[in-house]
């Protein structure tokens, strides 16, 4: 895996980090563009580090009052393309639009403050290895029609809502690429099929047909080589993985948490002559998703979710973190903790974080960051940026939930106004059109309109609440139907279809009591770590013991500002002994009797001395 590649699953060998110092400014006054700053030296009057936000302490610069409009600027070297090549300008994330020029010449824009885009910049480019990079970026904290999750809109962060991102929050690279190049990549598993969908994205159409050649590999076994003749910009197609068709050995491919398999992927346009002028390197991973009768399935078997709620936010750098290294560590220390996934909250994260899911086997539920006001400007916005998303992040393996609703956020009104019942309803509709390998969910925790799972969130302080709410299949219904765990009824519409598994998709919230005068936001609180260890198991164990359940998630992995709930300090140390919470939450679920036999004879195993397998 290239850890500091940005897009780890198009990845190419050369490439150029534009990350570090960049001149900034600030402009309140939005009078940069009309006086030149596109070109002129002297406004820039700070040094930003480059990808943290300028509210942020690694920025370098650490304000938190609310700027509209900020500038970057950047001389850099850069290598000259040569014959039939183009330089490439790549944006991780840019919150909220973005405008860049390059040597004084405007490349373009871009809207959405979670999402890459990238330009074309060779055009641009004047003699010499010195090039001038110019961004602006415009981000409104009151303006909340824009997607905004966690992001506070008020001067000082309040409730569950944190600092502000405001401009470039991720990484910025350059490469250069053939004039006719791979683009895009998608890759889709079809394990019943023994095969995988491919579609591939070109620069443009090719002048004539080329071929495209697929080898996949797992280690040094080679499953496939295909080879396509290419006449469009856009192509799709089938490559069969015959290895996958012996059903007694093909468990040995799979994806999953406990063995998180990955094929590799050489993409490689060729010439006339059959040598590669293109070559990139990507990667998936086979396994299915589904959701059937209460169980949420991977690979066609019940799979217990044990998620955390990830907020992804960082004290000294907030949406951007710290490093490459700390994607890793979080990562891993969520796998170390016992959970077998998360639940990226209000947030898109950084596909290098992704990329780890799918390597460690962590299990994702991506969402959509909201908008708080209900509006044509705001739907517009959250659907062209959730597109966004689904078409960046639909290839990860650690991928198997969509999101794109949170608790009625910016849609508040739903159960009295039909216009925000038929937009929820439109969102799982346009998801599942867009992917339909994956459960959507259109508005997780209540008032669902459509949906595969039914995401509940409950704040229940005891266990003994839980057992009680949750004591059977008539229960449940009632839950779903006409009892509010929540601020909201659960489901909106027609009586539930029971076809859906049932998950706790926000519960917990646990916490230290505050100290006079801290300022705190949570749903319950403890004076120990014996306590918290106590109610934690209490409320575990309830879902656990529970067959109607078909999963959680805790909320949440690490404190974040004033939300003082998680399992972990902001600094990412645990608030018991990790061995702990491991045993609390990996306790065999009575939804899934195959835990219990699989934690029996893992048992047996380790009595005889004999290895698993």
């Amino acid at each position: 895996m290239h850890e500091q590649y940005p897009r780890p699953q198009l990845v190419r060998s050369e490439w150029q980090d534009l990350c570090g110092q960049w001149r900034f400014a600030f402009d309140d006054a939005d009078t940069g563009r009309a006086a030149g700053w596109a070109t002129a030296a002297d406004p820039f009057d700070q040094t930003i580090t480059v990808p943290y936000p300028y509210e942020s302490q690694l920025s370098g610069i650490g304000d938190p009052s609310p700027r509209p409009v900020v500038w970057y600027r950047r001389q850099v070297e850069l290598p000259a393309p040569g014959p039939k090549q183009r330089l490439l300008l790549h944006f991780g994330a840019v919150d909220h639009e973005a405008q860049v020029w390059v040597n004084g010449v405007h490349l373009g824009g871009h809207e959405g403050g979670h999402t890459p885009f990238s330009f074309d910049a060779t055009d641009a480019l004047v003699p010499g290895a010195t090039q001038l990079i110019v961004v602006r970026a415009e981000d409104h904290a009151d303006d909340v029609t824009q997607p905004r999750g966690k992001q506070d809109w008020r001067a000082e962060p309040h409730g569950i809502f944190y600092k502000r991102t405001t401009g470039i929050w991720q990484p910025v690279w350059a490469e250069i690429v053939p004039d006719l190049h791979v683009s895009e990549l998608h890759w889709t598993p079809d394990v019943p099929g023994a095969a995988v969908t491919c579609e591939v994205a070109l620069s443009r159409r090719p002048d004539r047909p080329v071929r495209l050649r697929i080898r996949l590999c797992l280690g040094e076994e080679e499953l496939a080589e295909h080879t396509v003749r290419v006449r469009d910009a856009h192509s799709r197609f089938d490559v069969a993985i015959p290895a996958a068709r012996h059903d007694m050995h093909h468990s040995r491919l799979l994806w999953s948490p406990e063995q998180p398999t990955l094929i590799d992927a050489d993409v490689e346009l060729l010439d006339e002559g059959g040598a590669a002028f293109d070559c990139v390197g990507s990667y998936f991973g086979l396994r299915s998703v589904g959701v059937q009768d209460g169980r949420f399935l991977l690979n066609g078997r019940p799979r217990f979710l044990r998620l955390a709620l990830e907020q992804g936010y960082w004290p000294q750098s907030h949406l951007a973190a710290p490093d490459a290294d700390a994607l890793r560590h979080e990562a891993e220390r969520i796998k170390e903790l016992g959970f077998n996934g998360i639940r990226i909250h209000q947030k898109v994260e950084d596909p290098r974080f992704l990329a780890w899911c799918d390597r460690i086997g962590l299990l994702v539920w991506d969402e959509m960051p909201s908008a708080f006001e209900f509006a044509p400007r705001a739907v517009e916005r959250v659907v062209r940026e959730w597109l966004e998303v689904v078409r960046r992040d639909r290839s990860h393996p650690c991928v198997v939930t969509w999101v794109p609703m949170n608790e009625s956020w910016g849609v508040w009104h739903m159960a009295e106004v039909a216009e925000q019942r038929h937009y929820a309803t439109a969102l799982y509709h346009l998801t599942k059109s867009l992917d339909g390998s994956r459960p959507v969910i259109s508005n997780d925790g209540w008032e669902i309109t459509e949906t595969d799972i039914w995401g509940v969130h409950d704040y229940a302080p005891r266990g003994e609440s839980l057992r009680e709410r949750y004591d059977g299949a008539a229960a449940v219904d009632r839950v779903l139907d006409d009892r509010w765990p929540g601020r909201k009824k659960v489901v909106l519409g027609d009586p539930v279809d029971r076809g859906q598994p049932v998950v706790l998709t926000e519960f917990g919230g646990l916490s230290y009591a505050p100290a006079a005068g801290e300022k705190w936001f949570g749903y319950g609180t403890v004076g120990s770590p014996e306590e918290l260890a106590e109610r934690l198991r209490e409320l575990v164990d309830a879902v656990l013991d529970n067959p109607e359940l078909a999963g959680f998630c805790y909320t949440q992995l690490t404190d974040t500002e004033q939300e003082r709930n998680g399992l972990l300090t902001e600094d990412r140390e645990p608030k018991l002994p990790v061995s702990t919470i491991r045993e609390i939450l990996t306790r065999p679920a009575a939804a899934v009797p195959g835990e219990v036999v699989e934690a029996n004879r893992r048992r047996a195993v380790q009595g005889s001395g004999e290895e698993s397998r």
